[in-house]
């Protein structure tokens, strides 16, 4: 993504976005490109953001340079399949639980709602049968030109098991001395021993991959993608289609060139060490660093400290990857090294005046290997900016061990990562993430983790994250002064939703302001495998101590959550020690939920003013506090402030009358409407 981009406070309406990226984009039209001839007719054009109308979520998420279009939504010969919220199951993982299955011979078909030049397409083939997933092809026809094919692969796909999960289908357990739901037993002290069917627990199915056309097709064309007679997948499952304008290269013809230094653009040689030798050089003349258009394989870190490298744009110069093992691990614990761009470790001081843009780095991780250095960007890196990347494949999109502050990261796609999408890990301060896309990370989307020294004053704003297949959407894990604002997350999985606040992994306390403002979740509120429970689409929990900073939630739309909208929770063993205190929701609007508005399963308390709810599946509050039961009743209170509307919070629940109901039946919700 190749823009500037004003800050939140200028903001336009996304309405009116489109309209002007619609209008621009009509005008941009790369050289030699053909005059499209004109359209034919086509299916309805049905644009979404994550899954949903556009008008639900105006002014929350990301700004992008694309319009999506859901598959259940096209013209298609194929079989819709869900909708379905399961974990491992393939509508589960699906944008919106529903996509297209094509068999061989059929076919999807969207209509352009812009014009376009690239296509991204979501995805899923079979793994092969002995893991280690397989190629297939995909027909792309757009309007009258030659169709073209575009290669998909699971080869990034199919993780099965515990974590941290394995890509061998018929592996036994990794960990039979763990509890499991599936025999609510363990497995290693279960006599007789149980039967685990294998494949177990596949999930991680979908990929993406990325097309650029070659000329600009107008609105209205048509875009078909068949899966050809004889392909080896045995079907193909598309979930949804991205349509794109990207602008020309950008050329910078006064920076350093890295083909001046022995780079090969066209991927056949090993350039990693004419990156090395052209950062230093960058760096000693005080120019910036160019990649132009091409591929380039680095097979290993590149140390970055006081440069700005810029290519030509994340689809036109793609910094490529093969995962290598290391002969004996590095002191950090890693096996593997990859591409990716580090700056040093806080130990070593840091790196600084970093600045990374339009580029996209494609790695080649297929395992989760949790001591692995094999992210797209790392290290510490202090007053430094990070624009316009395409981070894929890698096992972390960013990971970031502090101490360091002040970085900002902007309008950047992070998308199948086998891990997190991005990470501010230890000490990381007064840094930022914006207007960026997060899409089928293996973990958490977004995070913050205080392990061992506090993160401070950092934001997560104007975010968009869709479909995390393990964990949260945004997840805070201790720190002070933290702000999640006006994110769209949407579709989490399993073992976490769509914002988590929690005392846990060894967090520092919460402390200061924690703000959580302007956010709308989407088909969150997930099942926890572990705990057999459902979540709230923003849970609360207290593990390793006590939750009792300033915690303010304002403006927050939950939607169609499968569960609860807000739960607050302590684990068993730890619930007479700990507690969540002065959590205050303020201007909420709840539309739909499977069970409850708000689950209690902690001491404490919390406040609601102008909390409004409906279409709610059971009892407004489920309050079980720490199950103690007393007659003066549970251990958590609610006070209510005012202005509560749909009835869940009426005053015979307050402040605390127990109404504990340990697994409450699930009421589908009605798909959200406007308020």
């Amino acid at each position: 993504m190749q823009r500037s981009v004003p800050g939140p406070a200028g903001r336009p309406s996304v309405p009116k976005l489109l309209a002007v990226v619609a209008t621009a984009a009509a005008l941009v039209v790369p050289p030699g490109a053909a005059t499209a001839s004109p359209a034919p007719a086509g299916p309805a054009v049905v644009t979404t953001r994550a899954a949903l109308d556009p008008a639900l979520v105006a002014g929350r998420g990301a700004r992008v340079d694309y319009l999506e279009q859901e598959a259940e939504h096209a013209r298609t010969t194929g079989t819709v399949i869900g909708p379905d919220r399961s974990a491992y199951t393939l509508a589960g993982e699906a944008s919106g639980r529903r996509a297209v299955r094509l068999l061989p011979g059929q076919y999807v078909e969207f209509t352009l709602p812009r014009a376009a030049n690239a296509l991204t397409v979501r995805y899923s083939i079979p793994d092969a049968p002995g893991g280690g997933g397989i190629t297939a092809p995909l027909r792309v026809a757009v309007g009258h030109a030659p169709a073209r094919t575009m290669t998909l692969t699971s080869r990034y796909a199919w993780l099965y098991n515990q974590y941290p999960f394995t890509n061998d289908p018929d592996a036994d357990l990794l960990h039979p001395d763990w509890w499991i739901t599936e025999c609510s037993c363990v497995p290693a002290a279960t006599t007789p021993a149980p039967t685990i069917s294998k494949p177990f627990r596949p999930h991680h199915f979908y990929d993406e991959q990325r097309m650029l056309l070659g000329r600009t097709h107008r609105a209205g064309e048509v875009v078909r993608l068949t899966a050809p007679a004889g392909t080896a997948a045995a079907w193909t499952v598309i979930d949804l289609l991205d349509t794109h304008l990207i602008v020309p290269p950008r050329v910078l013809p006064h920076a350093v060139n890295v083909l001046a230094f022995g780079a090969d653009p066209t991927g056949r040689r090993q350039s990693a060490d004419a990156f090395d030798r052209a950062v230093a050089h960058a760096r000693r003349v005080h120019r910036p660093l160019y990649l132009p258009p091409g591929t380039f394989q680095v097979d290993r870190h590149v140390v970055v400290d006081d440069v700005t490298i810029i290519g030509a744009g994340s689809w036109y110069t793609v910094v490529k990857g093969r995962e290598v093992a290391l002969d004996t691990p590095a002191p950090d614990g890693s096996r593997h090294t990859g591409v990716g761009f580090y700056g040093r470790d806080a130990a070593d001081g840091g790196s600084r005046d970093v600045h990374l843009s339009g580029f996209a780095v494609e790695g080649d991780v297929r395992e989760r290997i949790d001591t692995d250095q094999v992210n797209g960007v790392g290290g510490a890196l202090s007053h430094s900016t990070i624009d316009g990347l395409y981070l894929h494949h890698t096992k972390v999109g960013m990971w970031f061990d502090g101490p360091m502050t002040d970085l900002r990261v902007t309008n950047t796609v992070i998308a199948d990562q086998i891990a997190d999408g991005l990470n501010f890990h230890t000490g990381v301060t007064h840094s930022s993430v914006t207007d960026t896309v997060v899409r089928n990370s293996g973990d958490d989307a977004l995070a913050m983790w205080s392990e061992g020294t506090a993160n401070a004053s950092n934001t997560f704003a104007y975010n968009t994250v869709q479909s995390p297949v393990l964990a949260n959407g945004i997840a805070l894990y201790g720190g002070a002064d933290l702000t999640v604002a006006h994110n769209l997350i949407a579709d989490p999985v399993r073992e976490g939703s769509a914002i988590h606040v929690g005392a846990r992994f060894g967090a520092e306390p919460f402390a200061g302001r924690i703000r959580i403002t302007g956010n709308t979740t989407v088909r969150a509120g997930t099942y926890d495998l572990n705990w057999n429970i459902g979540l709230g689409a923003i849970w609360f929990y207290a593990l390793d101590r006590s939750i009792d900073a300033d915690v303010q939630v304002v403006g927050d739309a939950y939607l169609d959550s499968t569960y609860n909208a807000i739960m607050l929770v302590s684990d068993w063993p730890v619930k007479d020690s700990v507690r969540i205190d002065g959590v205050a929701f303020r201007g909420i609007r709840v539309d739909g939920t499977g069970t409850s508005v708000v689950s209690a399963r902690s001491a404490g308390g919390a406040s609601f003013a102008d909390v409004d709810a409906r279409h709610v599946g059971a009892v407004g509050v489920n309050n079980c506090g720490s199950f103690h039961f007393t007659p003066a009743g549970s251990e958590f209170r609610l006070t209510d402030l005012g202005g509560n509307d749909g009835g869940w919070l009426a005053p015979w629940l307050l402040p605390n009358t127990i109404t504990c109901d340990d697994r409450p039946p699930v009421v589908p919700p009605p798909p959200p409407a406007p308020w």
